[in-house]
């Protein structure tokens, strides 16, 4: 976590908190339990940062800051101390704070009083759509939330999407990244699952017909292997296919 993510949608990646628990399909082979696992820490349970929960307010350079990559911040552990990271967004107007969650539910009860009188111009609120189940879910939850810019992370995408993007500004893709195919390699504990490039390629389409920007982060382990790509991760958009080669970012 810092000032030089390896997350290529943004510049920094602040997290409030480590530790999170598992709300669905998507969080099958999380990455944040594999980091916990070789870190030595228990990935399921949430603890408050403390070197780096006020990095924000040492960051000169305006950034865009993913907020957080190792929790989820509308987590109900976090509820103690959420508070205390909304005061510091208010404190850093110069910044983007990219709220990314699996937890629609929780965001409304969760912002602060002066969000309704006007929603943060330097906050995100986006939700993570890894299957369709997911994006009849929490689509509709997080559009019933004011925000500047509303955003779906379809990542780790697991299968194909009709995405209603009325209202949605802003869309990332990516496939999943691990060390062995699932089902397959039972016996590698990170796995990763299939994606198809049809699927990537229908949600750019989508996504262009109807002129919301779009980021493709990564192919993915999968689509890296079948394509012969140099990044495991799929994840040189120089390998991309040409008619997926696109990064976006919302308008303004």
């Amino acid at each position: 976590m810092g000032t030089n993510s390896n997350i290529q949608w943004t510049d920094a990646t602040w997290n409030v908190a480590r530790g999170c628990t598992k709300v669905s399909n998507g969080c099958k082979f999380c990455y944040m339990m594999r980091e916990a696992n070789w870190r030595g820490y228990k990935g399921n349970v949430v603890t408050k940062t403390k070197t780096v929960f006020r990095l924000p307010l040492t960051i000169k350079v305006p950034s865009k800051i993913f907020t957080s990559s190792l929790t989820d911040f509308f987590h109900e552990d976090i509820d103690p101390f959420r508070d205390e990271a909304w005061d510091i967004i208010r404190r850093c107007p110069q910044h983007t704070f990219q709220i990314l969650t699996k937890r629609p539910e929780r965001i409304a009860a969760n912002l602060p009083a002066d969000w309704w009188v006007e929603p943060y111009p330097n906050v995100w609120l986006g939700v993570s759509v890894e299957d369709q189940k997911n994006a009849y879910k929490r689509i509709p939850i997080l559009l019933t939330v004011p925000a500047v810019v509303h955003f779906l992370s379809c990542e780790p995408l697991l299968g194909e999407l009709d995405l209603k993007l009325e209202d949605i500004e802003w869309v990332i893709v990516g496939g999943e990244s691990g060390f062995g195919k699932f089902p397959e390699d039972k016996n590698v504990k990170w796995q990763y699952r299939m994606c198809e490039l049809d699927w990537i390629e229908g949600i750019v389409d989508r996504c262009t017909y109807t002129h919301v920007p779009v980021f493709v982060k990564q192919l993915g382990t999968d689509l890296s292997k079948m394509l012969a790509m140099s990044d495991g991760h799929g994840g040189d958009i120089n390998e991309f296919p040409i008619n997926v080669r696109v990064r976006q970012f919302p308008n303004g």
